[in-house]
């Protein structure tokens, strides 16, 4: 599925099951309540935290698209063409970094 297609689907999802997009400020707390969740996974099960019976069963895949909704929401109501803001950064990084890597003595 294409990024366009995600928004377009997240679009049909509010207006069929949602009242309205919840405004900017809200969808951005959202966001950085999900960012937390996927963080708090990654440092426990990845990092040197102990990880929880409880956290144990989280999905990680689940909370990042928690975090993926949340982006395209976004996107939506602030009439970004993530799409193609996604391939002109893309193209960026792939001029910009290109080489930039492969001499970092800690990715050795």
């Amino acid at each position: 599925m294409s990024i366009k297609t995600a928004q377009q689907q997240v679009d049909e999802w509010i207006n069929q099951h949602g009242v309205r997009y919840f405004n900017e400020l809200t969808n951005m707390a959202q966001l950085t309540e999900e960012v937390g969740e996927v963080a708090r996974i990654i440092a426990r099960r990845f990092g040197e935290q102990s990880e929880k019976e409880s956290d144990k069963q989280k999905d990680l895949g689940e909370e990042l698209a928690d975090v993926m909704f949340v982006v395209l929401c976004l996107a939506n109501q602030t009439g970004i063409d993530l799409q193609t803001a996604f391939d002109k950064k893309m193209e960026v990084k792939t001029k910009r970094d290109h080489n930039r890597h492969q001499n970092n003595p800690k990715l050795q």
